[in-house]
């Protein structure tokens, strides 16, 4: 027998055991039902590029406890509120522990720094206690309410002039804009993009091809044995956007830090941040610092711009839905006044809005994936063995027939004297996460979108560009770790 036949022979071998094994395993650890895997890749043939629609039709016939054989990776999926509640809350401690690292973030170091995939522990501690004192804070947020209403000002000034020329808007870019300068603000006491510039469009991108590329169906991710050789070229791409990012937070810290020696002080979150530096050096350093901001810059940027964007996108599609949310602003406020952040709680229609956005939208679709790393697990019966990856449908459960009625339309007034919110109480809406790992930034995340929202209804009305008629707009989502829309949303604000 030659060295090509053995070879062959051997793989076969190797791949028909993994494959039996996961029957074996099946049955002996009681794993939750899913489809029969084939040999080698599993059920990968089931996924697609477009997983949490795929998840959500497999759930529907496997029930809201799924196990998947994806590759070499056993993958549980939650579809359901009640199973998510037992994961996020009830066992929190043996789901939210840990979290997949995709492969596509192991070229750079982001994924040791990043509070969405830190393991919790001493780190994770530091570095969240940081994002909730100094920058997530109730006293830090309401004093940077006038940085808030400043540059939502801003955006609606741009959109005052695209409307005198008869040009169309880019949301996303708008929205995105927005929230990364009141960010740099917040850390940096300055902007660092502007409007109709080159440099903003070149920093959108860069978020958005990280968090597309991170989120993207990866077979180093489910064979690990071709970890090392990055076959879709992910991880490579992943590394030179991280790269480019890094280095302009790294920038920026640097001119702080000859700012400093000049005796100049900000106050701001990175002087904050830089004291903790000199005061605690063993929590905090220079490379830490440098990583939570660029953390900052990817978390609080795409996620408030992706919301805002599918809420328009959903507003014109709906002409209805908006006059609504106009009447509303018009009686509540006044028509084309500047709207303040206290108005918000005037105005229930709105946020209907903002809510049902989230429920048919969600910003990440998975939330971040965890990992069973200590022990097997018991849930619902079954076990869920160690080393599996946990994956909970946000995008399914906001789907799910059983809770909301008409379960694909678009209809705020479902909440209307609902009870259910987002702040990680109510399951059957987490489009921040629950538990210990909800995102941080939910409450500035929360004033944004509303703020941001309700500006740009109360000011303009909106068309789309050329022909296209509201009810044929492409809704159709780009997967990543942020849900995307496929098409940036273009539309045309006119003053009425």
């Amino acid at each position: 027998m030659d060295f090509l036949s053995i070879a062959i022979f051997i793989s076969v071998t190797i791949f028909f055991v993994q494959y039996l094994g996961f029957f074996v395993t099946r049955s002996s650890k009681n794993l939750p039902p899913g489809p029969n895997p084939l040999p080698i890749i599993g059920s990968l043939h089931l996924i697609g590029d477009q997983p949490h629609r795929s998840m959500f039709t497999l759930a529907n016939k496997y029930g809201p406890l799924m196990a998947l054989k994806l590759g070499q990776i056993t993958t549980i999926v939650i579809s359901s509120s009640t199973m998510a509640k037992e994961v996020l809350q009830k066992q929190d401690l043996a789901f939210s522990s840990n979290r997949t690292v995709p492969n596509a973030l192991l070229a750079i170091d982001y994924y040791n720094y990043s509070l969405g995939f830190l393991p919790i522990g001493p780190k994770w501690t530091a570095i969240r206690k940081t994002m909730t004192s100094f920058v997530f804070s109730n006293n830090k947020i309401n004093a940077n309410k006038h940085l808030r209403m400043e540059k939502v000002q801003e955006f609606i000034e741009y959109c005052f002039k695209c409307s005198q020329k008869g040009e169309a808007v880019s949301i996303g870019l708008g929205a995105f804009i927005t929230s990364l300068n009141l960010l740099s603000n917040t850390i940096f006491s300055k902007d660092i993009v502007g409007w109709n510039s080159d440099n903003s469009r070149e920093f959108y991108n860069l978020v958005r091809n990280f968090t597309m590329e991170g989120g993207k169906p990866n077979l180093a991710d489910f064979f690990p044995v071709f970890g090392r050789f990055d076959p879709q070229g992910i991880r490579h791409r992943t590394a030179i956007v991280t790269t480019k990012l890094h280095i302009f937070a790294e920038k920026l810290v640097d001119e702080r830090l000859e700012q400093r020696k000049q005796g100049l002080v900000m106050n701001d979150m990175l002087d904050v941040l830089l004291d903790s530096m000199e005061t605690n050096p063993e929590d905090m350093d220079k490379q830490t610092i440098v990583y939570i901001c660029q953390d900052m810059f990817v978390a609080g940027t795409d996620a408030s711009s992706n919301t805002v964007e599918w809420a328009i996108s959903e507003a014109v599609k709906n002409p209805d839905i908006m006059r609504k949310a106009k009447e509303e602003l018009a009686h509540v406020i006044g028509k084309g006044k500047t709207i303040e952040e206290d108005d918000v709680d005037k105005l229930p229609y709105l946020r209907c809005v903002v809510k049902e956005t989230f429920r048919l939208h969600p910003v990440a679709p998975f939330l971040i994936p965890r990992k069973v790393r200590q022990n097997d697990v018991q849930l619902s019966g079954f076990t869920i063995p160690k080393g599996s990856q946990v994956l909970v449908n946000a995008y399914a459960i906001g789907r799910d027939p059983s809770i909301w009625e008409s379960p694909l339309e678009f209809k705020p007034e479902r909440f209307w004297n609902s009870e259910i919110d987002v702040r990680g109480q109510h399951f059957e809406l987490i489009p921040f996460g629950a538990g210990r790992r909800i995102c941080p930034g939910l409450p500035l995340g929360l004033k944004m979108v509303h703020l941001m929202l309700g500006s740009l209804l109360n000011s303009f009305d909106w068309k789309l560009q050329g022909d296209i008629v509201p009810k044929t707009l492409n809704m159709d989502e780009r997967f990543g770790m942020i849900l995307q829309r496929a098409e940036p949303l273009l539309v045309v604000p006119v003053i009425s």
